[in-house]
């Protein structure tokens, strides 16, 4: 998943959606850096005494990008939401073990380009974050408004990077807070762009 760690600085002065995008895409490089890269074997494996895995987490977050993407898309789920088995408590996270890593990645990756698609078709129509989700409501039938969503997707990120930031230094030792940039030859006149090498 090494084509996903670009992580582009927003300009001092972003607004508040480029800067809410901005943390968003910086959580999914360093998820991307934290779980890429891995055999199977590694991906599956558990460290007591969790029984969490990179795996799941990946699958995880794949579902939970796909169900994101319903609130600002309004259109029915694909993989791997479509393809859940309710019957199975913690689907994701216990069918992952089943699945080869190319498999795993490509559902986060194709996951991830779905929701950003369908968060910047949501975002050009009027009402831009303060419009309200077109899935998600509560009991008494209030929608939340796409910047809850986008919030509460960032914080999804936010909570399953620090898992995989421990499960990954226990699989081979890597540490660290981001993936490591490439300053790009231009970036020294426009700022801190970035790229992976």
């Amino acid at each position: 998943m090494t084509d996903d760690t670009t992580i582009q600085e927003p300009p001092l002065d972003a607004g508040e959606v480029e800067m809410l995008l901005f943390a968003l895409d910086r959580s999914r490089a360093q998820f991307a850096w934290k779980t890429g890269g891995l055999p199977a074997a590694a991906l599956a494996r558990a460290h007591p005494p969790t029984t969490m895995t990179l795996g799941g987490l990946i699958k995880h977050m794949a579902l939970v990008e796909e169900r994101y993407t319903i609130d600002f898309s309004g259109r029915p789920p694909g993989p791997p939401l479509s393809d859940a088995d309710r019957d199975v408590p913690d689907w994701e996270w216990t069918t992952a073990a089943d699945d080869p890593p190319e498999l795993l990645y490509s559902l986060w990756r194709d996951a991830v380009a779905r929701s950003r698609t369908a968060m910047s078709a949501a975002l050009a129509r009027a009402g831009g974050l303060a419009q309200p989700a077109l899935f998600t409501s509560d009991d008494e039938g209030n929608s939340p408004n796409l910047r809850r969503i986008v919030v509460d997707l960032h914080d999804e990120y936010a909570r399953h990077v620090g898992h995989a930031d421990l499960l990954r230094e226990a699989v081979d030792g890597l540490t660290g807070e981001d993936p490591p940039q490439k300053v790009s030859a231009t970036s020294a006149d426009t700022g801190p762009v970035t790229a992976t090498s």
